[in-house]
């Protein structure tokens, strides 16, 4: 450390002997060292921890595969070997930490919908893959999900490879797979799950009563139908909700019904009459009497199996749906290319994390970012939403209608595209939503949680405010709403509510009295909301690539490109470490399903103001 002389600002070099033997100047120098060591230490122990961590993740990646899974590249007589156990993601993430359990320090597949439907393409006309090969027990994930796989799976079999299951147990989602399989195994002591459909919606109402809370809500005029607010003053659902979830379960559970019984010639009464009874649960026997699996096998019997289609003496040479898709080298070499851009999550303002939700400012980014690219032809939008906020759809929605205007903008509606994810469809020149799609919900709230009673009598906390205004303090949450402020957080919702009609009117070339009609917060199933006007065709991603492709005229010169950008790996590498992220992926591990109440209550203090949202709470089973 260097002391500058007081008077010239300078140190002379016959000084230092002199500054040296100062007491004082020991000490702060010794002081000065000991701080610069500890500094360079702890420097060096973040880097050298870093790059152990990253050693060791990228090792653990680099070994990424199951029991089942044999090869990395694929190899003359290989098997593709599926195990979808997990919520399946719109788009696989380049984040080397979302595969991996924190608490088993285990890893697993996790590829999403894009690569998994890219791999059973690729796989018909790849002369090293002779069939494919599913472990299939329960599949965490959304209808219109599995019905995108389900149906490329139907177009693999016209390749006449093979197509194997085999579970433990099938859950209801899992055999909806299964049952277009050449063979369905199912171990002799499992169970196949077939019970209908049921929606759970969880309601806060008693709890609230129990610790004094308040929920100030105005919904849009007449929308009966928006439920997502009924948890917190209603105990059950009323009777505009059990309307709409009873047609729209019915909706879905006949899709369900209908893909079963085609593919295993197995009539639709005798499907209910299965469900009704629950007979084939926990009774393997019945499964195979009622014909909805071909053998009670153990796995060892159906690895022979596969050996004798593969023509295996030895292992079977299986590759996983990760390895599988990074083999994979796209060498189209096109300038013109059609962008998919994914929005897949809550709708939230301002900057925020990709992967977990819609961010307004993220989003119209990477929208605009597409526009003024002069490579990119065509945009399709890839919507996977229940919505949320209604300033930061609007937001977005600006950004698309400007995109509009230059290029195509085609919409591909996922499992939701609902409510805020409706607004951002709602003027794309087409829109394809999957029969299962849950979509509409052509509506709004506010709510604002009046948490006084809790706060003055349950924590024993008062407060009190000096203000400027009669109204400065408008919002808070130590006190209600008064009868001024509650008007205009109604007139709010009114405007919002009649901007959105009118967004969907224009959008889809309808009045907005009708619009009206099939609105006030009503959710539709993509089946049904094509016969209403709200959709324009039933079909999945590669459709609406293929009408994006046909609107911009590009006939086979193109290439189809993804959107936003992913992270490079250190980036993803320092972001994972966010402890806040690890925390909460590991109490999602722990518990379970239970993880959904306490997302419901976390939503509750992210989602206050003028939303455009589905019940983030609902479980369909």
């Amino acid at each position: 450390m260097l002391l500058l002389h007081p008077k010239f600002n300078y140190i002379e070099s016959n000084d230092f002997d002199k500054l040296n033997k100062h007491p004082k100047n020991r000490i702060v120098m010794k002081f000065s060292k000991v701080l610069l060591a500890a500094f360079l230490g702890t420097l060096i122990a973040l880097v050298v921890n870093f790059f152990i961590k990253v050693g060791v993740v990228t090792s653990m990646i680099s070994s990424l595969s199951t029991e089942t899974e044999t090869i990395s590249k694929p190899q003359p007589n290989s098997v593709l070997y599926m195990k979808l156990n997990y919520d399946i993601p719109d788009r696989t993430t380049d984040n080397p930490f979302s595969s991996i359990n924190f608490n088993t320090m285990e890893t697993k597949d996790m590829t999403g919908l894009n690569d998994i439907l890219r791999n059973i393409e690729r796989a018909k006309t790849d002369a090293n893959i002779k069939g494919i090969y599913m472990e299939l027990s329960s599949i965490p994930t959304s209808t219109a999900t599995l019905q995108e796989i389900r149906n490329k799976l139907i177009e693999f079999k016209e390749s006449g490879k093979f197509l194997v299951t085999y579970g433990e147990s099938y859950s209801q989602s899992a055999y909806y797979i299964a049952s277009i399989a050449d063979k369905i195994y199912l171990n002799p002591e499992g169970a196949l799950d077939l019970h209908g459909m049921a929606s759970q919606i969880t309601f806060y109402k008693h709890l609230f009563d129990k610790l004094d809370i308040e929920m100030q809500i105005v919904r849009g005029p007449n929308n009966r139908f928006k439920s997502a607010v009924e948890p917190y003053f209603l105990d059950k659902m009323s009777e505009a909700n059990r309307e709409q979830m009873d047609k729209l379960l019915g909706t879905v559970w006949g899709q369900i019904l209908l893909g079963i019984s085609q593919s295993r010639n197995i009539s639709v009464e005798q499907l209910n009459h299965i469900a009704d009874n629950l007979d084939t649960y926990f009774n393997a026997d019945k499964a195979l009497e009622y014909g909805l699996v071909d053998n009670l096998y153990f796995k060892d019997q159906v690895l022979e199996e596969l050996k004798g289609l593969t023509g295996s003496n030895k292992d079977i040479n299986a590759i996983g749906n990760g390895k599988y898709a990074k083999s994979y080298k796209d060498k189209n070499a096109s300038k013109n290319e059609v962008a998919i851009i994914y929005a897949s999550g809550q709708i939230f303002d301002g900057k925020g994390d990709e992967e977990t939700a819609i961010y307004s400012e993220n989003l119209s980014k990477t929208i605009r970012k597409a526009r003024e690219d002069e490579n990119v032809k065509a945009v399709v939008l890839r919507v996977n939403s229940p919505g949320g906020s209604a300033v930061a759809s609007a937001i977005i929605g600006r950004e698309l209608d400007l995109t509009k205007q230059v290029k195509p903008v085609i919409v591909s509606m996922g499992n939701y595209a609902a409510s805020g994810g409706y607004w951002i469809s709602a003027k794309a020149d087409y829109i394809f939503a999957d029969p299962t799609t849950l979509t509409g919900s052509i509506g709004v709230f506010g709510t604002i949680p009046n948490l006084q009673g809790f706060l003055n009598d349950k924590v024993g906390l008062t407060f009190d405010v000096a203000k400027t205004n009669e109204n400065a303090d408008f919002g808070t949450l130590s006190q209600p709403l008064t009868e001024f402020q509650y008007s205009k957080l109604q007139e709010m919702v009114v405007k919002t509510y009649n901007d959105f009609t009118g967004r969907v009117a224009e959008g889809r070339g309808l009045t907005q009295t009708y619009v009206d009609s099939i609105g006030q917060g009503r959710v539709w199933a993509g089946a049904d909301a094509i016969e209403i006007g709200l959709v324009d065709q039933l079909g999945d991603l590669e459709d609406a690539i293929a009408y994006a492709v046909q609107k911009a005229e590009l006939g086979n010169d193109y290439k189809v490109t993804e959107w936003p950008k992913q992270k490079d790996f250190f980036t993803r590498m320092m972001e994972s470490m966010n402890e806040s992220d690890k925390l909460d992926a590991a109490m999602k591990q722990k518990m379970g399903v239970y993880y959904d109440y306490l997302q419901g209550l976390d939503n509750l203090q992210k989602n206050t103001g003028i939303q455009a949202r589905l019940p983030f709470d609902m479980i369909i089973e």
